[in-house]
């Protein structure tokens, strides 16, 4: 009689994920480095005058210049979503009790939908993301710097101690980018603990993005390890 074959477990998705927690509004690496995130708002650039336009080079490499540590800016680029929006014409068609303006909030909702279906209408969203490397911080000396590094690889979960103390050093230079950032004009808001859930839940799960939305922190269930 053969033997039963072995069902060898398959690792869940998150040991693929360079993520190893969110927490207090900050992003752990699986290599203990740190990030935060902001949302960023967008300057119509084409509708400044040629010397606003001039004025917005300027500060911006100005900005590029000060910088002492990495920073990445993304842009996200999703297809517009208008089920909310769809949904309440809907409900409004049905308790609207004049025939003709039910008619026209039929052929409105409908006008829109198409709208957004025919001219794949995208809406864009930019981010700001800074990073502390042990390895990048100049105030420590060389060795204090590399043991921390090695200790950050062999230890998945900080401990708190280190944790403070390395978000401290994060929130510093987020204070400083966001300063910069305000004074390019833009708007800047720092992704809490939720917001940051919610943002790498979509770019990890574009296709259930819309079908399954994501429930609140407090009502998420947590994998223990």
């Amino acid at each position: 009689m053969p033997a039963p074959k072995k069902h060898t477990a398959r690792p869940s998705t998150r040991a693929h994920l360079a993520i190893s927690e969110i927490r207090d509004d900050v992003v752990i690496m699986k290599d203990g480095t740190l990030r935060a995130v902001f949302l960023v708002s967008s300057i119509n650039f084409a509708l400044k005058s040629e010397e606003e336009q001039e004025a917005l080079i300027s500060a911006y490499v100005g900005f590029l210049n000060t910088l002492e540590f990495p920073l990445q800016v993304v842009i996200q680029s999703r297809q517009l979503n208008i089920d909310n929006y769809l949904g309440r014409l809907q409900e409004a068609e049905k308790i609207q009790p004049n025939e003709l303006l039910r008619m026209q909030i039929n052929d409105y909702r409908q006008f829109i939908s198409e709208l957004v279906d025919l001219g794949q209408i995208m809406t864009k969203r930019f981010y700001v993301v800074i990073s502390y490397d042990p390895l990048s911080n100049k105030r420590k000396g060389f060795f204090s710097r590399f043991k921390e590094a090695f200790a950050a690889a062999a230890f998945i979960r900080l401990k708190e101690e280190r944790f403070q103390q390395r978000k401290k050093d994060l929130m510093s230079r987020s204070d400083q980018t966001m300063g910069q950032l305000q004074g390019l004009g833009v708007q800047v808001a720092l992704l809490d603990t939720q917001s940051l859930i919610e943002l790498y839940y979509t770019v990890y799960n574009p296709e259930l993005m819309d079908t399954e939305k994501l429930a609140k922190m407090d009502q998420l269930q947590v994998e223990k390890r």
